[in-house]
């Protein structure tokens, strides 16, 4: 097991600080939630929770800096190019050659 994996299973507290396994719990299996119940209609989400949440969120995403959408664009309109020549290509010569098999 090299240092790596050692540091992931401690995060995660598979390991102790000192290396050595970590003594597991059992956990119980959770409970399964009865639908339409009054407690969980209490649970719901608030519109504006909801939407500080989703704001919360999306500051934690690692957003492309303009150089990088730029540079991912680029490829894709490339590509998008190059593939539709290849398929037009393809088509060309196949439907050329479907016709001279017919033609006699």
């Amino acid at each position: 097991m090299n240092r790596e994996t050692k540091r992931l299973m401690q995060r995660q507290g598979q390991l102790g600080p000192d290396g050595e396994p970590a003594t597991t719990t059992r956990r119980q299996p959770p409970k399964p939630q009865v639908r339409g119940t009054a407690q969980q209609i209490g649970e719901r989400t608030r519109p504006a929770e909801f939407l500080r949440e989703v704001r919360g969120e999306l500051r934690r995403v690692a957003w492309p800096t303009r150089a990088e959408t730029i540079n991912s664009a680029t490829v894709v309109l490339i590509a998008l190019v190059v593939l539709t020549t290849v398929i037009f290509g393809m088509d060309t010569v196949f439907s050329k050659f479907v016709l001279f098999l017919f033609k006699r």
